[in-house]
């Protein structure tokens, strides 16, 4: 792909920018300032708009309302305050622009008091000004031009966002710029979309094959029966199938065993705690931002202490329903409120990590229908999950480990294909956008 970038045309002439970061551009190129092109406005008192939102994958999108994981930021009753962006108007989140929070709108609408809009001073095309703008190099430059304590409320300083270089082609380059890589864009997105659909169906076929192995066994003729359990169906009928609570202990950080962010220390002053954060939908644990508890707080729940073989599951908030295996030794460890730790597992606990991912798919499809999912320690410990001999558990265990590993080599060949498609896409946007390829 990059091979094709190099074998694009360039342009006849070019010349020194003064900006390391752009280098040279077209020799017929304007180099202006946001200031120059970009007047603010702030048009209020039309409550009678539909919402927007601002965001860093889509830029201007309208908001919906209903969506809780949007909508986490208040939204007053009293809108007449709020800012009217219209269609072809720039709009940005002045906190949130040095992620690329920011970008021509399609719509009309309204919008934050605390936002900026800006409307063009200068013949630009408005797509073109998209496209460039949030293009990799700028979004990077808008972190420069940001003031903060700390990352996450970093704010944009006007005045130094103004001083910030744009590139200006003719009109007639800017349209054929913006049409080339609106065409080109939208290949890269659907090669991009076939390759998502590919691993959607890998990741289905991997959760097909766990729940054959622990519904039905490795034995195509083994003589089966009805669990009685809906989600589980028939199983062998030799199998038995058991509640939770029957073949292991569950715990969780209730009461006084809660903590406050002052319990919070760290890594050398305390103990590791989990977290719904510290977990994947496919059972991992991942530690790239660990969070460590005082040992005074430690020591004062000994039943939640994290063991190597235990299990955790989430049991509230979006993530509900997750569960991982601890498969190695952390150290001292325990869990936050949102978790409920299974101890003391009688059966072979990665079978039974299988057997909980099993039966709470089928749980959390109700679940999942309530305004804040959660399952009760109740709930969690009257799941019921096949139990089979434990030869036969290990052997299921190495079936799914075995054939796992081959779908996640799949997954991650496409993974690794989706990630050159995305780079390619952002470095043919920079390189058309400054000048670097030749747009015919």
């Amino acid at each position: 792909m990059i091979e094709q970038l190099a074998a694009m045309p360039e342009y006849e002439a070019y010349k020194d920018s003064g900006v390391e970061w752009l280098g040279e551009i077209p020799a017929h190129w304007e180099l202006s300032k946001l200031g120059s092109c970009l007047k603010s406005v702030s048009a209020k008192n039309r409550p009678e708009l539909p919402l927007l939102s601002i965001t860093r994958e889509k830029g201007v999108i309208p908001r919906n309302i209903e969506d809780q994981d949007e909508n986490h930021n208040y939204i007053p009753d009293d809108l007449s305050n709020y800012k009217v962006l219209e269609r072809g108007q720039f709009g940005m989140n002045k906190m949130k622009a040095w992620q690329g929070s920011y970008g021509v709108s399609d719509h009309t609408g309204i919008v934050s008091p605390a936002y900026f809009i800006f409307v063009f001073t200068k013949e630009i095309d408005s797509k073109f000004f998209h496209l460039a703008i949030r293009s990799r190099l700028y979004i990077s430059y808008f972190g420069s031009a940001s003031d903060g304590v700390r990352v996450g409320q970093w704010d944009l300083s006007k005045p130094r966002m103004k001083e910030i270089p744009f590139l200006i082609p003719s009109i007639t380059e800017q349209t054929s710029i913006a049409a080339f890589l609106d065409c080109k864009t939208a290949q890269l997105d659907q090669a991009v979309a076939i390759k998502e659909k590919q691993i959607a169906l890998l990741k289905e076929r991997k959760q097909i094959l766990i729940q054959n192995a622990v519904t039905r066994g490795l034995n195509p003729d083994a003589p089966m029966r009805d669990s009685g359990v809906e989600w589980i169906g028939e199983i062998p009928a030799h199998w038995k199938v058991k509640r939770l609570k029957f073949i292991l202990e569950s715990q969780g950080r209730i009461g006084f065993k809660g903590y406050t962010t002052s319990d919070l220390v760290d890594k050398n002053e305390g103990a590791l705690t989990f977290g719904a954060s510290h977990m994947d939908w496919d059972g991992n644990i991942l530690l790239d931002n660990p969070v460590y508890i005082s040992w005074k707080k430690y020591y004062e729940s000994p039943e939640i202490m994290v063991s190597e073989g235990d299990i955790l599951i989430v049991q509230r908030g979006s993530t509900c329903g997750k569960v991982a295996l601890i498969d190695a030794d952390y150290g001292p460890a325990t869990i936050n409120p949102s978790l409920v730790l299974l101890k003391n597992i009688s059966e072979n606990a990665k079978y039974v990590f299988f057997g909980i991912k099993v039966v709470l798919s089928g749980i959390l499809n109700q679940v999942s229908q309530t305004a804040i999912p959660m399952l009760s320690q109740f709930q969690i410990d009257n799941i019921f999950i096949t139990i089979p001999l434990l030869k036969e558990q290990v052997a299921i265990v190495a079936h799914i480990e075995t054939e796992s590993a081959k779908i996640d080599q799949a997954i991650s060949i496409q993974q690794q294909q989706i990630n050159k498609l995305k780079e390619y896409k952002a470095t043919l946007i920079n390189s058309a956008v400054t000048g670097k390829i030749k747009v015919a």
